[in-house]
């Protein structure tokens, strides 16, 4: 009779949470509600069998062109633009490391660029994209998503709100779910889980200032801060790879650093420029390389995994001519325009 109790209850609630409104196809879905319930030990164990797998091989043909990324060449305006990603292969492909626009100018200047890059000579069909922000031109926001974090105030448009949509220049993932990371989330005015000294944080000011650091500042910060996110320990600080990077345990507590898969992560340059990049077959030590060729000083670690990273950037006013960074991210271009399960951010063109 207990056994049979059981059951229904995880029956029971298992239909419960599949009924829920959701935008995550339900095998993905079904996974999150083993993992959530009980069985996280087991998806891990099917996790890393099923990548171990089917790990990429070394070596292979080379490419002979890059997936095309952006809209127009940068070089265009008299704006300060990065340097180049210097090519990891040789020779390099046409375009490769170069950045390109993704739509208007803002301010003179483009507000977003991207590139992509082969960041590993021993994986030469791997593809890395890069986005680069523009701190003078585009400013950054953390919204909750409909179901992450798991508490916190009811109302949630879980998208991005359709009145700012016509200043709207990209989106992009989040961190790992609070309960995996451990981490703190802090977003209009409301502390939805507390901060934690020590895990790397994407913080933005009111003053519009953002920054990607090891925090420092307790469990509630102050009325100056506009939001803050934590994932992890940094993987990047002072243009070097963190160290304990060899630390598997630090970095998942599903898939660690060991295991090849999608990854994402943020970082910030020496001129407080943000940067976003994404690639499969990754470890966090490779993705903290990506972002350390990009020219980022700090990083950190976003979410991993095929459902989960995504970059997405328009063309156009009002969510015009959506695109994404690479074409192997599995989700729509046009995801978070619509209510989505986990938190994102979005990145608004400035007005002056």
């Amino acid at each position: 009779m207990a056994a049979v109790l059981l059951l229904f209850d995880a029956c029971a609630s298992f239909a419960g949470t599949m009924m829920h409104s959701s935008n995550v196809p339900f095998g993905v879905r079904s996974v999150e509600w083993l993992r959530d319930n009980g069985a996280a030990w087991l998806v891990s164990d099917v996790e890393r069998l099923y990548y171990s797998i089917s790990a990429p091989s070394t070596g292979g043909a080379a490419l002979k062109a890059l997936p095309s990324v952006g809209v127009a060449a940068a070089s265009t305006t008299s704006a300060y633009l990065p340097s180049a990603v210097a090519p990891v292969i040789t020779p390099a492909l046409a375009g490769e490391g170069v950045w390109r626009r993704t739509g208007p100018l803002v301010l003179g200047g483009p507000p977003i660029l991207v590139t992509t890059f082969r960041p590993d000579p021993s994986y030469p069909e791997m593809v890395a994209g890069v986005a680069w922000i523009d701190r003078t031109r585009a400013w950054t926001q953390l919204y909750p998503g409909r179901y992450e974090p798991t508490s916190g105030p009811g109302a949630r448009p879980a998208q991005v709100p359709p009145a700012l949509r016509a200043h709207l220049l990209a989106t992009f993932n989040s961190g790992f779910k609070l309960q995996d990371s451990g981490g703190g989330f802090v977003a209009f005015g409301h502390t939805y889980a507390p901060l934690h000294d020590g895990m790397a944080t994407f913080v933005r000011m009111r003053d519009g200032t953002a920054d990607i650091r090891s925090w420092a500042g307790g469990p509630t910060p102050g009325p100056e801060v506009e939001f803050a996110r934590q994932n992890l320990p940094l993987i990047l600080e002072g243009g070097q790879l963190n160290p304990s990077l060899s630390n598997g345990a630090l970095w998942g507590a599903t898939l660690g650093n060991a295991v090849r898969v999608w990854r994402s992560g943020v970082g910030v340059d020496a001129r407080g420029n943000i940067l976003y990049a994404a690639a499969d077959s990754q470890t966090a030590s490779s993705l903290a390389q990506v972002l350390q060729r990009a020219g980022a000083v700090r990083a950190m670690e976003l979410d991993i995994n095929y459902e989960w990273t995504t970059f997405n950037f328009f063309g156009a006013a009002n969510a015009g001519s959506p695109a994404k960074l690479l074409p192997g991210m599995s989700r729509d271009s046009t995801r978070y325009l619509t209510p989505d399960d986990r938190d994102f951010f979005a990145v608004y063109a400035r007005n002056g």
